[in-house]
């Protein structure tokens, strides 16, 4: 979470009038500390548009722990689209700046775009790439892959409540899973995770309604959709569209089911700072991961395979 412009100036108008209650300061002192700071604000900005940043077209802001964040950098990955990451700490952005990952944003000249949600960003792609670039195929969205997308987002939602249900009791491994021990991180934003840690986890508990009788209805809908995918992949077929390639379909399987098949490819490198161990979750969360990878075979090697084969950065675009 790096904290945009505007932010700092909420803070800096929430502060003055204690800073001037504090130094004694008079009216026109006050008048003079608060023009001043404002203009300091609008050159900052002002000279963002006349000085650029530098470096690649994308920025993708992430949590590097999160599923579908994963969608996203995969299909980056795969298409070769030269991007920057910016991980910050879990849980503080969505909670202090009401932002969501993943965020892609696209800088124009002086302008940034932003897009947020997994869907949308590889729409933009498809949008952008598809008729120009031949590895891009592999994010065409016919009608059967995008009902299967909706379908898998949900089983995404869904597992998010899992793994929270699971793990806010444990505070250290939730921390772990946050980032609050990833040296690559911004020290400010593990020590907040640490001190806010109380208030953040009410707050998650409170935003994905999680309650004494959620677990059950969770895994029964994870189970439902895992079954389906099942269904789908019994024929023989080597993906969940039956195509020559896989599709974004299957690396969305692949990346949201990562949350429990837990491969050593997840991530493509870039979450080894928030890693669990095995043997550090829950006894229940290991009951369901061993139960789901005995009963969906068949999943259970889809996105092992495609972990293991296809999770690799290719050459970037020219």
């Amino acid at each position: 979470m790096r904290l945009t412009l505007s932010v700092w100036i909420v803070l800096y108008l929430l502060a003055l009038p204690l800073i001037a209650a504090a130094l004694d300061l008079g009216l026109s002192a006050t008048l003079l500390a608060l023009f001043s700071g404002l203009g300091a604000f609008w050159w900052q900005r002002l000279k963002r548009l006349l000085r650029p940043e530098q470096g690649p077209e994308f920025r993708l802001d992430t949590i590097s722990a999160s599923h579908f964040v994963e969608k996203v950098r995969w299909s980056l990955d795969r298409l070769g689209v030269n991007y920057v990451e910016i991980p910050d700490a879990g849980a503080l952005g969505v909670f202090t700046e009401g932002r969501t990952v993943p965020r892609l944003k696209i800088r124009t000249g002086s302008m940034v775009s932003s897009i947020g949600n997994s869907p949308d960003i590889l729409r933009y792609l498809w949008g952008r790439y598809g008729r120009i670039e031949p590895r891009a195929a592999f994010l065409e969205p016919g009608e059967e892959a995008l009902a299967l997308e909706r379908q898998l987002d949900g089983y995404g939602l869904d597992l998010q409540r899992w793994v929270y249900d699971h793990i806010l009791p444990d505070r250290s491994l939730t921390l772990q899973l946050w980032g609050a021990n990833d040296p690559t991180l911004p020290g400010w934003q593990r020590w907040l995770e640490r001190a806010l840690f109380p208030l953040l986890r009410a707050l998650i508990r409170r935003s994905f309604r999680l309650s004494p009788g959620t677990r059950q209805r969770v895994v029964a809908n994870i189970e439902g959709c895992l079954q389906t995918m099942e269904k789908r992949l019994s024929d023989g077929r080597a993906n969940l569209l039956g195509g020559p390639e896989s599709s974004f379909v299957d690396l969305t399987l692949a990346s949201l089911s990562g949350l429990w098949v837990i491969p050593p490819e997840y991530g493509g490198g870039r979450a080894e700072g928030v890693r669990a161990d095995l043997a550090a979750l829950p006894d229940g969360m290991l009951a369901d991961r061993q139960r789901w990878l005995h009963d969906y075979p068949r999943v259970s090697a889809l996105v092992q395979r495609l972990y293991r084969e296809e999770r690799v950065v290719p050459a970037p675009l020219a």
